[in-house]
């Protein structure tokens, strides 16, 4: 058997995540879609999905994610029985981007006003801890002419490694009769997990409670009786 190249191997594996991610996004954004996680062990594949309602994912008796295993298995060629789906309930809704971006695009394609549905996300996102939030959507809002509307709360940071490690970031796209509407989310997380528990930000100060000292009782000197 000959031996893959490495380059070759990476760029494979990330045209299988991007497409599998693609057809995700599709076929289950009303079930809450909020991203994938692929896992390879030496026996089989295992593919999470990660939604908000993990029993629409589910279906009834395990029906859906029989087929989407099906589906998958078919396209990507994989071996019999050698691919797994697992749905995982999403922790916090509010703290997850690609949750709040695809609320957002079903209240938009609802009808529903665009400073009142994303006031109403952002919102949401704040009442679920996060340290800050950025909603932008752009196009054509109102009359012919395109323009972006940008709605912040809280804080952001911008530049460095934390804004990579600590910001959940998402982009989608909603066609209304006017034309295509772009949707940006980004939420800033207050911590990350990391080795010894919750990971702070790095500039993060604690300031510790001064001890209370203990006061001693003074010494009284010993006179000697003559």
């Amino acid at each position: 058997m000959s031996t893959v190249n490495k380059r070759r191997k990476f760029v494979a594996d990330g045209v299988f995540f991007a497409e599998l991610n693609s057809f995700l996004t599709k076929e289950l954004a009303e079930e809450g879609y909020s991203g994938v996680e692929v896992r390879v062990t030496p026996t089989r594949t295992e593919v999470i999905i990660r939604a908000t309602k993990t029993q629409s994912v589910l279906g009834d008796k395990g029906r859906r994610i029989r087929e989407l295993t099906s589906v998958v298995q078919k396209r990507f060629r994989f071996p019999e029985n050698s691919v797994e789906l697992y749905a995982e309930k999403v922790a916090d809704r509010g703290l997850c981007a690609i949750a709040q971006a695809e609320s957002l695009r079903f209240k938009l394609t609802q009808g529903l006003a665009v400073r009142r549905a994303c006031y109403g996300v952002v919102r949401f996102i704040m009442e679920s801890g996060a340290k800050g939030c950025e909603v932008v959507v752009s196009g054509k809002l109102r009359g012919a002419r395109a323009k972006s509307m940008k709605f912040v709360d809280g804080f952001m940071i911008h530049s460095g490694q934390p804004s990579v490690d600590f910001i959940d970031y998402a982009t989608r796209n909603v066609l209304m009769r006017q034309g295509m509407l772009g949707i940006k989310v980004k939420i800033m997380l207050d911590s990350i997990p990391g080795k010894k528990g919750k990971k702070p930000l790095p500039d993060n100060v604690t300031i510790l409670e001064p001890k209370e000292e203990e006061v001693l009782a003074p010494v009284l000197p010993v006179v000697p009786i003559a």
